[in-house]
């Protein structure tokens, strides 16, 4: 069998893609980020937005913290998030804008 030398992605490249994928596959991540986007908020602020617990919201978070898709900052008591991947908003916003097309 004859075999042909292509580019192909690394494994680990593969992987982290399907890992950026699977954080913007679910639809309360996609709402947080989105926001996150347009201004800092604190865990408070985006519960308030959003119209969800601040339970939940500190999970989702913690997930896209872990993912490194989000960061903080401490003011006073409050942490106050931001986005921390512009190639991750940007990929959100083509998504977002493909679907409402």
């Amino acid at each position: 069998m004859k075999r042909f030398d292509y580019d192909f992605l690394s494994e680990e490249t593969v992987l982290n893609t399907a890992l950026i994928f699977k954080a913007l596959a679910d639809p309360t991540r996609i709402k947080i980020l989105f926001l996150l986007s347009q201004k800092e908020c604190s865990v408070n602020q985006i519960a308030e937005v959003l119209d969800i617990s601040q339970s939940a919201v500190s999970h989702q978070l913690s997930y896209l913290r872990n993912m490194r898709l989000v960061k903080y900052r401490r003011e006073g008591q409050a942490l106050i998030y931001t986005y921390n991947d512009e190639h991750v908003i940007n990929l959100l916003k083509q998504a977002i804008e493909h679907a409402e097309h």
